[in-house]
């Protein structure tokens, strides 16, 4: 990917999911991450190469909730099935299956303002799997919140990849976050972005908080920070 001015983002970048995989990519601030996201979305058009991705069933999650401030949690799920032309009747019944499955049962009828960090995102979540996607692309989605709120999201993640049975894209800055989630973790170079290293992830769905503090998981975390230094610094 080139952009206008000449800046080069992503050079030879080369990823294949399996179906009902979930991968992450870590990498320096400025690799392109978010733009190899954004490519696989369609979002943004690549310079060269080829992408194939089932983008009739994708879900995307952005950095910030993106909901919609004049409308309630209700309405806000609903949206997308609302611009895909969804039937009324039909789009209440979903949404309210969505807003149960992501633990929002009761705010329904709460503007964005008066939701937690946590909660707007539970909401943004709800949204993209209304829509029933097949694959569901993360910018960070976590990255703005505390460390517990972070840790309790990622186990309802675990949890919704395992129901749901999609294909996950998981853009992130914490290497613990990536380990903890994902079957694979991408570590990329800095800007042009390359992918310089994959580590599989040896630990079995689902993932308990425990694994967090196993002598396994610290020292595969470590061997991915120092990939990251390395990409960093190199």
């Amino acid at each position: 990917m080139q952009f206008p001015d000449g800046t080069e983002a992503l050079d030879n970048v080369s990823l294949a999911l399996k179906p009902g995989e979930f991968v992450s990519i870590v990498g320096p601030s400025g690799c392109g991450k978010s733009t190899l996201l954004k490519i696989a979305s369609g979002l943004v058009n690549h310079t060269a190469g080829t992408v194939d991705v089932d983008r009739n069933h994708l879900g995307y999650t952005f950095q910030d909730a993106t909901l919609l401030p004049w409308r309630k949690v209700m309405p806000n799920v609903e949206l997308l099935m609302e611009l895909r032309g969804f039937p009324a009747a039909e789009r209440r019944r979903i949404a309210k299956e969505q807003i149960d499955l992501v633990g929002l049962t009761g705010f329904e009828n709460h503007y964005p303002k008066r939701l937690s960090g946590g909660m707007k995102m539970r909401a943004s979540l709800a949204r993209s799997l209304a829509l029933n996607p097949s694959v569901f692309m993360f910018d960070e989605p976590f990255g703005a919140l505390d460390e517990i709120t972070r840790e309790r999201l990622n186990d309802e993640l675990i949890a919704l990849f395992m129901r749901q049975g999609f294909t996950g894209l998981f853009i992130t800055h914490s290497i613990p976050e990536a380990v903890y989630l994902s079957s694979r973790v991408v570590v990329m170079s800095r800007r042009p972005g390359r992918i310089l290293k994959v580590y599989d992830v040896p630990f079995d769905y689902p993932r308990t908080p425990e694994l967090r503090y196993a002598p396994e998981f610290s020292e595969l975390c470590g061997d991915l920070s120092v990939s990251l230094r390395a990409a960093i610094e190199n």
